[in-house]
């Protein structure tokens, strides 16, 4: 048996899983552990490194995932012979080298975000301090409860895992999720209502093929652009009103005369404003007054919030059957758990069973049995609890270390979610800061990301039409550049989230951003 030791200590920050599965793997790789050499069990490897099983087991499973070793049953654990896998990881370097040194400047891939549909850049250089409003904690994820009730749900249900399930959604997940909603948001809702599906945007297409395509769905910009994008694939037409003039009021919503409104009352992305409670009840007596209204209430970032009461759910103030609700699991549980709930009014989710009651579930049964166990043994809400806490902290300590530097001119947005908004004063423009933080190894994001694109565009184009004279379209010039010139001269305003930092990386990540912005 082959002993280990590995320096936990020293060495970039990273978890400790993914120390042990590094060096081990270079070990491999570099020919010190050979083919067929058993290694330590990880009841002993976790012993003498003073580590806890589970972090060992993490590190074995991804040795395993990638072929570097394999598992003999009531045996152990042994090496495999990698010789052709390094040839063709020789290869894979030698072309990705040809290809680099013939490109110039910085490359980038454009990815979809952990699950949560949203997209982000990911640099080909790795990024040390992740800002993004998207980025969760994972080490203080309960790996060794959830590991544990996988375990047990596939010993258990066996046979049953295998069966395609309720269309809807396995009805036990959905009755502890509807129990779970009424105790901590206020919802009013009968398992019968509610629909489990692969994220959010998958629910919104549904909700589309169940209210009609040609819909004209109002929405606040900037916004959470996956479901803009969800609504104009699906054939409706979006209008859009200025999350900063008001947003969804009275009348702004008369003046734009939607059927559906999107909205995110609790917590607006990504501006992180709550909508007041007279506001609520104005658009649901909107929506109350004709036939075919509705509100879709996306319930963004709720389960985080650090003063004041909870804010409660929209829809528990409903009885007029107006609001669509909308929730995930993303940022509580993980977003690759992929796991979003819609609660439907009653006449709506009976139209669904008429109309949508084919479709299968786009969830696996493993994922929902094991979601069910780890709400009803009350794992998720201890879960939630302490998560609340570690993220009040970050936020607390981000907020601190943000009045230290005097290019910090506002913070909004805060109090609540995993992110915050930061106005600030440089020379250089918005997105020049986030080219240049990300150069830096820092992700950053500026507002105007969030900004539903093409509208200006829109606008000019209608304009020119219109145009019947060159001076007028001189004028209009001359009033664009006008306003381009006053854009870059406006503070930027950038998105810091701190979900995935710890108070170090926030210090480090910090000063790195003065430097630029100074």
């Amino acid at each position: 048996m082959t002993e280990i030791m590995v320096d936990l200590q020293g060495g970039a920050k990273a978890p400790l899983y993914e120390k042990i599965y590094g060096h081990i793997r270079g070990e491999i790789v570099g020919g010190r552990i050979l083919p067929g050499e058993k290694l330590p069990s990880t009841r002993l490897l976790a012993k003498n490194l003073a580590v806890s099983r589970s972090t060992v087991e993490m590190a074995y499973d991804q040795l395993l995932a990638e072929g570097y070793i394999k598992a003999e049953p009531c045996r152990g654990f042994f090496v495999c012979d990698i010789t052709e896998l390094y040839q063709l990881g020789m290869q894979a370097q030698v072309s990705a080298g040809v290809q680099k040194g013939a490109e110039r400047g910085r490359r980038y891939d454009r990815e979809t975000a952990h699950g949560s549909g949203r997209t982000q850049e990911r640099e080909t250089a790795d990024i040390r301090f992740d800002f993004s409003p998207y980025a969760i904690d994972t080490e203080h994820f309960p790996y060794h409860i959830w590991r544990k009730i996988y375990r047990n749900v596939l010993l258990d249900d066996g046979e049953a895992l295998l069966s395609a399930g309720d269309g809807q959604g396995d009805y036990g997940l959905r009755c502890a999720i509807a129990t779970y909603l009424h105790r901590a948001r206020g919802v009013n809702c009968k398992p019968e209502q509610m629909i489990l599906g692969a994220g959010n945007e998958y629910l919104e297409l549904l909700l589309v093929q169940l209210l009609g395509r040609g819909q004209k769905v109002l929405m606040e910009n900037p916004t959470y652009l996956q479901a803009y994008r969800a609504f104009v694939n699906a054939g409706c037409t979006v209008e859009t009103v200025s999350a900063r003039d008001g947003g969804l009021s009275e009348e702004s919503v008369c003046g734009k005369n939607p059927d559906i409104i999107y909205m995110m009352p609790s917590h607006q992305f990504p501006m992180g404003t709550v909508m007041p409670f007279g506001q609520r009840l104005a658009l649901l007596r909107w929506a109350a007054e004709a036939e075919g209204r509705f509100l879709i209430e996306d319930d963004h970032d709720s389960e985080y919030r650090y003063r004041g009461k909870p804010i409660p759910a929209l829809q528990g103030q409903d009885s007029f059957g107006k609001v669509i609700y909308l929730g995930t699991f993303s940022k509580s549980i993980a977003p690759s758990l992929r796991i979003s709930y819609m609660v439907l009014p009653q006449r709506l989710a009976e139209i669904y069973r008429e109309k949508c009651g084919f479709y299968s579930t786009t969830v696996p049964r493993v994922q929902q049995e094991v979601l069910k166990a780890f709400i009803e043994a009350g794992d998720f809400e201890r879960h939630l609890n302490r998560m609340r806490g570690i993220y009040r902290g970050k936020h607390d300590f981000l907020l601190g270390e943000l009045k230290k530097y005097d290019w910090v001119k506002c913070v909004s947005g805060e109090h609540a979610g995993l992110h915050v908004l930061v106005t600030v004063e440089s020379a250089h423009a918005q997105e020049e800061l986030c080219r240049r933080a990300r150069a830096c190894g820092v992700r950053i994001s500026g507002l105007s990301e969030y900004l539903v694109e093409g509208r200006r565009d829109l606008q000019t184009k209608t304009a020119d039409r219109t145009a019947d004279t060159a001076a007028r379209s001189a004028e209009k010039a001359l009033a664009a550049d006008t306003a381009a010139q006053t854009a870059e001269k406006a503070p930027a305003v950038l998105l810091l989230g701190y979900g995935k930092l710890s108070e170090r990386e926030i210090v480090q990540g910090l000063d790195i951003l003065n430097k630029i912005i100074n």
